[in-house]
């Protein structure tokens, strides 16, 4: 599952997917659009539960700050691949 919301100039980005070892995996990326200024953190869930959870809440606090949901589809999909891509290039620093 991959979630991204945008202001006119940042942007937050949420992965939730499984390990080799199937172990839940929650990533967070944020910056600005258009540049590499940003980061990325991952943080190992207990259960798919528990990262729906931090979803759930990385939802409340960006509507609170003004970012609009841009994106909300699963890794498979063409637009998941792409924001894949783009996540990956965050990984590399």
């Amino acid at each position: 599952m991959i979630v991204r919301w945008e202001t006119d100039h940042d942007y937050v980005l949420v992965h939730i997917h499984q390990d080799m070892l199937g172990d839940w995996i929650f990533s967070r990326a944020w910056g600005q659009i258009g540049t590499q200024f940003g980061g990325l953190k991952h943080q190992l869930a207990d259960t798919l539960a528990q990262a729906h959870m931090w979803l759930e809440d990385e939802a409340t606090i960006q509507a609170s700050r003004g970012f609009r949901k841009v994106l909300d589809v699963a890794d498979h999909t063409p637009e998941g691949q792409e924001a894949m891509r783009q996540l990956s290039l965050l990984d590399a620093f």
